[in-house]
């Protein structure tokens, strides 16, 4: 085996944090690691092994990134939570969204100047968004509502990032107002999108989550989801300039909780436990196709008792599912403020307390929690069906990249 072909072998078994190291050490070593044939790879190598992320509260918060986070995975090879990558140099930020290991962070300057800045936190890079004219022009509840309704999309190929979009939404009474800022272009353009069933607009609970360039809204008035994609990568023979609704997989009897949704394994995931005949069944769908009619949208692929957590006295929620092992559900326990996580296939399980240190998970990461209790039980009230309100997406999953992306940039702007 000749030296480069040597040199490929060693380092594509290596993990991200010290393949970055070794481009700046030799050029040729950053030319193979720079190559299209290196990234490949590397991904393929390491197609089945975990990498960081973190379960995020979905709402505008202070820098902190996660409530769960899950480190030292083989892939990346970091030694602390995802989190810790979000360093930022003004304190009071916020961060608004989170897609594809791209942060969209909020924060005023000692002068009150308000900035939107994007990262890559791999490479610690920030690139300055200016606020757009609307969110300027509103008084200050609209503009802090504003900053709830900013979504991410991304466009990726072969596991790199080659574009975003920031997405504000304006109005949504008769249809879909955009406006949108585009790493292609550099400047923020307006977007209007009908949608067929126009009464569902007015009722989506306004945070997002993305996926494959698709932003996808909870709709409590007619129990759907709302989506609408960003890059026209619908690929189904129907108009992409239209929002699609989709209506969840069952008809509301029974179910334990108020319906949420996460991703896992590049779907959208929906998952309920029902109660029916004295037993419970956990039952979890992913969306297949971006359709109205629910027997085409959805496909069910888990339904289980979870038996041995009720035997056990156990009165747990769901959370997430594991965003790249659609075998694995996140529940937590009220009565123990406790983390389970939970092996559809296996009925395996295992139970984590918050303030265990280094606790190991089924992926083989480290646990590590952020005020993960306190966020659980404030909310509880947003999640259990019991109690009268509208459902909320009080969770998502901030999931670095297999692969060291850099933050695209936009053309330079004309003075």
């Amino acid at each position: 085996m000749v030296l480069p072909e040597i040199a490929l072998e060693v380092l594509a078994r290596l993990p991200l944090k010290s393949i970055a190291r070794f481009r700046s050490v030799k050029k040729e070593w950053k030319l193979l690691i720079d190559s299209d044939f290196f990234r490949d790879y590397f991904i393929s190598l390491n197609s089945s092994s975990s990498i960081s992320w973190s379960i995020v509260k979905n709402n505008p918060y202070k820098l902190t990134l996660e409530i769960v986070g899950h480190h030292g995975c083989k892939v990346l090879g970091l030694t602390q939570s995802p989190g810790s990558l979000v360093r930022f140099f003004i304190r009071e930020a916020l961060v608004l969204a989170c897609t594809d290991g791209l942060v969209l962070i909020f924060a005023e300057t000692s002068d009150d100047i308000p900035m939107l800045y994007i990262g890559n936190t791999l490479f610690q890079e920030w690139f300055r968004i200016p606020i757009p004219t609307y969110l300027i022009e509103v008084d200050s509840d609209k503009f802090s509502e504003g900053l709830k309704e900013l979504g991410l999309v991304t466009k990726i190929q072969s596991g790199v990032v080659l574009s975003y979009k920031i997405v504000v939404l304006v109005a949504y009474s008769a249809q879909f107002e955009f406006i949108i800022y585009s790493s292609d272009t550099g400047i923020w353009e307006m977007l209007n999108v009908t949608c067929r069933l126009r009464s569902s607009l007015r009722f989506i609970r306004t945070k997002s989550i993305a996926l494959n360039g698709i932003l996808h809204w909870l709709s409590k008035l007619t129990s759907s989801i709302v989506a609408y994609d960003f890059y026209g990568g619908y690929n189904d023979g129907v108009d992409n300039d239209e929002c699609r609704l989709i209506h969840f997989p069952s008809s509301g009897k029974g179910e334990r909780f108020r319906r949420r949704f996460t991703t896992s394994q590049g779907f959208i995931v929906y998952f309920n436990e029902f109660d029916g005949n004295e037993n419970r069944t956990l039952r979890v769908w992913r969306l297949v196709k971006y359709t109205d009619v629910v027997a085409e949208a959805w496909q069910l692929f888990w339904e289980v008792n979870l038996v041995s957590l009720i035997e056990l006295g156990i009165d747990y929620f769901p959370v997430v599912m594991h965003p790249l092992n659609s075998e694995i559900i996140y529940l937590w326990t009220r009565n123990q403020n406790r983390l389970i996580l939970y092996n559809l296939r296996t009925h395996l399980f295992s139970i984590h307390k918050e303030t265990e240190v280094d606790s190991k998970c089924m992926d083989g990461c480290v646990l590590s929690f952020n005020d993960c209790s306190e966020y659980m039980e404030t909310n509880y009230g947003f999640i259990s069906s019991v109690q009268d309100g509208p459902s909320h997406l009080l969770f998502s999953q901030y999931v670095l990249p297999r692969w060291l992306h850099r933050l695209p940039c936009p053309p330079p702007q004309p003075l």
